[in-house]
């Protein structure tokens, strides 16, 4: 196996094999090869995306001790940092909703923990909708789902859904991977766009587990892949595993882009910073409200970046910034 020719085959449009994947994700992130992954990378993403990068905005319904007990998650109950129900009125969703809408983000996205009651979920989604412009790209990103609630989310305004198999599913969460696949399955077989991603990576996760990762985000063919790095929670056992650096979390990117098809023309990372940009990110989140990385009911005193913040960053990467609706998830 030679570099130059892995490259050479990523520049005539093939996608590389698991085992050229573990390869590339083997060398230092401060190396000259890692460099000119990144570089690949991100040449791709500027052709599909024609030089413009996307920001979608994220507004949560609650926060909850969740039983779903991922340990890499700020509402976990075993990680004790939330210990009662916190849960924002249809108003203020709304009021969330328009802002983000006046902000110009490309996306809505409305997220609940796992348990928030589906029916609730549903009224609120509809007041949302009523009161963003028709066309406005609404997605979800909830627990999983059978397929008849799946058509329901469909049927309430949303355009598509935000769902992952985890790094080490089932193990550091207590939700079986099959059933994450299977809500995936599900939200495609309602008309819904899936949007995944290889998340939440650590130090610990090692190269084989993150190229089956990034082959099995890059089967569902979603409405955009990518990857993140896990943030820690303080004081949690998770956070003692320590956490990767942005130049590693931009290699991976960077080799996640080179094991996805074309056709998969949006491509994530979060927390949003330049080296992702650079690495072939075009799309980050904005946050407000609860946010299962932060300690804070406020993100955006925390660590949520707004709309403006994530443009800034992406205009430091020399991106343009899309204007108007997602083409993630509006073209075929």
């Amino acid at each position: 196996m030679h570099f130059d020719d892995l490259i050479q085959k990523s520049g005539n449009g093939e996608v590389l094999s698991r085992e050229e994947l573990v390869y590339l994700l083997s060398y230092p992130p401060d190396s000259p090869e890692t460099f000119r992954i990144m570089a690949e990378a991100g040449r791709i993403s500027r052709e599909l995306s024609g030089g413009h990068a996307e920001v979608h905005g994220q507004l949560a319904l609650d926060l909850a001790p969740c039983a779903c007990d991922c340990r890499f998650c700020s509402f976990a109950r075993v990680n004790r940092v939330f210990a009662e129900e916190t849960r924002i009125s249809p108003d203020e969703a709304v009021s969330y909703a328009i802002k983000f809408q006046e902000q110009g983000v490309n996306a809505l996205y409305v997220m609940t923990t796992a348990h928030y009651p589906f029916e609730q979920f549903m009224e609120i989604s509809q007041e949302i909708r009523k009161s963003l412009d028709p066309d406005t790209v609404m997605v979800a990103n909830v627990g999983d789902q059978n397929l008849e609630r799946a058509v329901r989310i469909r049927d309430a305004g949303y355009t598509g859904v935000y769902h992952a198999l985890r790094m080490r599913e089932g193990v550091d969460t207590l939700i079986p991977p099959e059933k994450r696949k299977k809500s995936m399955r599900n939200f495609q077989e309602a008309g819904l766009k899936v949007g995944t991603c290889v998340e939440p990576v650590g130090p610990e996760h090692t190269n084989e587990e993150l190229a089956e990762a990034i082959i099995f985000a890059a089967s569902i063919l979603p409405a955009f892949s990518g990857a993140a790095r896990r943030i820690e929670i303080p004081g949690t056992e998770m956070a003692a595993r320590g956490m990767i650096s942005e130049l590693r979390t931009a290699q991976i990117v960077a080799v996640t882009r080179l094991g996805t098809p074309r056709a998969v023309k949006g491509f994530c990372t979060h927390e949003p910073c330049a080296l992702g940009a650079v690495a072939g990110a075009n799309l980050f989140w904005a946050e407000t409200g609860f946010n299962p990385r932060d300690v804070l009911e406020k993100t955006e005193k925390g660590r949520g970046i707004s709309v403006e913040g994530c443009r800034r960053i992406f205009r430091e990467g020399e991106w343009g910034i899309l204007q108007g609706l997602s083409h993630y998830f509006l073209t075929p």
